[in-house]
């Protein structure tokens, strides 16, 4: 990730690390509850939707290299069960750690003398800028990582019917008669046959009637 340029302090997911200091071994310990971000989440499955309340607890670990970030985060996902359709709510916590470096420091804490060759190791990484950095990135992978892929409103939900479409779990003796698609067509020709019988009689009787009146 490219450095964080012009952090606005205003924003809930952006933190200061001032106080903390560049002393290794300094802990700060925040809690904060923000509203959250729009698109939190896997979209037209579940997710926390834009503005709900979310609670971060974080600690903060100056480190040699910069500021190692350990945090839990606390909130109230919404999304649709896969089987049944209907809505549902799932209680969401997720943890996550995270380093965030100085840009200005190698990974053993010195200055560098060099900017580095290796510019793919930095768009890994994630860095403090201007003694700030922006949580928002790490909150969105630990948040999706924590919700199902597919979500259900109880682990014995029975879905919907196949044929009609109700709603299983409201009428647990729900059932349709099913004929076996192998038996139909012999069904149909039975039927057939027996009509063929019939006319045949018909037809027999008919000419018994009129060598009768003859």
């Amino acid at each position: 990730m490219a450095l964080n340029a012009r952090l606005d302090h205003r924003n809930p997911l952006v933190f200061d690390t001032h106080e903390l200091g560049r002393r290794p071994g300094a802990l700060q310990r925040l809690t904060r509850e923000i509203d959250a971000p729009k698109d939190l989440g896997i979209q037209e499955v579940i997710g926390v939707p834009e503005g709900a309340p979310m609670k971060l607890e974080l600690r903060l670990e100056s480190v040699m290299e910069g500021v190692l970030v350990t945090g839990t985060v606390r909130a109230t996902a919404k999304g649709e069960c896969v089987r049944c359709l209907e809505p549902l709510e799932l209680e969401l916590t997720a943890d996550f750690q995270e380093m965030f470096s100085y840009p200005d420091a190698d990974d053993r804490g010195r200055p560098k003398a060099e900017p580095a060759d290796d510019a793919e190791d930095d768009e890994d990484m994630l860095f403090i800028e201007d003694g700030l950095f922006d949580l928002e990135p790490v909150l969105r992978d630990a948040v999706v990582l924590a919700l199902p892929m597919q979500p259900v409103c109880r682990e014995d939900c029975p879905g919907l019917c196949a044929q009609c479409g109700a709603r299983l779990a409201d009428d647990p003796g729900h059932h349709h008669d099913a004929v076996d698609i192998r038996w139909a067509a012999l069904q149909g020709l039975a039927g057939s046959l027996e009509d063929g019988e019939k006319d045949d009689t018909s037809d027999a009787e008919a000419g018994v009637d009129e060598k009768q009146e003859k």
